[in-house]
């Protein structure tokens, strides 16, 4: 199928692609890599009367490293690049391993980092990693700029908080310093595929070396990404080596509200599976807290 004819757009700044967005409301949709919207656009599942290229927005694309500690990475860098960064590797472990496990080379070079976000699938790893890291979304609109963290920024399925005008122009991951860990396990029909289940884990040992920092995301378990936080407060001031990790599973995905159940399991199967990816998380992130 084709989609549905629209008129294109190609502004040179940010400020220009808000004026647009602003002048055609809900007509006009920004559109980044496309990985995510053509198919969208080509089975006519959405239409929209304008289409506003992020492309020439270089002001929106590069990764930094702040004087605080923490990396910007803006809304129109590719995952392909951030995949290629040493900086990301070293910074934000959890993004770069992520990256990956993100479709195939060919969509990672053209998908983009604010695309995803702004995509909010609830399947998908990016919003999951904001979500666990407390990232922080930036945005541009006609009214100035807005900081949205991540935990208000996903609301819903393939809905955020951004408004009709506004545009995300980068999200900021805060520094995780000290003993910590990283780990993000998934499981997928085949390589490439959108998670069934996933989870991604942060964690941080304190001198004593109980945790004193603990974050779980759930990802493909619901209308969007989450976090297991009565799981995770249960889990501060313990020792993780002495934790169970099964039952970390069971406690994270007990109670979810709305798991999806579709051809590729029902809602009891996702469950399990997602318990199973905490579970592998887990001891993958304490393994690399404890002996680095």
């Amino acid at each position: 199928m084709k989609p549905a004819s629209f008129e294109y757009h190609a502004p040179s700044g940010a400020d220009e692609a808000v004026a647009l967005l602003a002048e055609y409301g809900d007509e006009a949709k920004a559109i980044a890599g496309g990985q995510s919207l053509v198919p969208m656009l080509a089975l006519r599942l959405a239409a929209f009367g304008h289409l506003v290229d992020l492309r020439r927005l270089d002001e929106l694309r590069g990764i930094e490293r702040r004087a605080d500690g923490s990396v910007w990475v803006g809304a129109g860098t590719t995952q392909a690049t951030v995949q290629r960064s040493d900086g990301i590797r070293a910074a934000v472990p959890l993004l770069a391993r992520a990256t990956p496990l993100i479709g195939h080379f060919q969509i990672r070079s053209r998908g983009t980092v604010g695309g995803s976000l702004a995509h909010a699938d609830s399947a998908a790893e990016y919003p999951a990693v904001a979500l666990t890291l407390d990232a922080e979304v930036q945005t541009l609109s006609p009214r100035g700029r807005r900081t949205i963290p991540a935990a208000a920024f996903l609301t819903g399925v393939w809905s955020t908080a951004l408004a009709e005008d506004e545009l995300l122009t980068g999200v900021t991951f805060p520094p995780w310093n000290g003993r910590c860990g990283f780990a993000i396990e998934e499981f997928a029909r085949r390589s490439g595929d959108f998670a069934i289940a996933g989870a991604t884990v942060a964690l941080r040992l304190g001198a004593d070396g109980r945790l004193d920092r603990c974050a779980i995301g759930l990802f493909g378990l619901g209308p969007t990404a989450s976090r297991a936080r009565p799981t995770e407060t249960a889990l501060l001031g313990s020792e993780p080596a002495e934790a169970d990790a099964d039952e970390i599973g069971r406690s994270a995905t007990t109670g979810l509200d709305a798991v999806p159940r579709d051809l590729h399991g029902s809602a009891s199967y996702r469950t399990r599976v997602g318990a199973a990816m905490v579970a592998r998380a887990w001891r993958r992130a304490v393994q690399e807290a404890l002996h680095g």
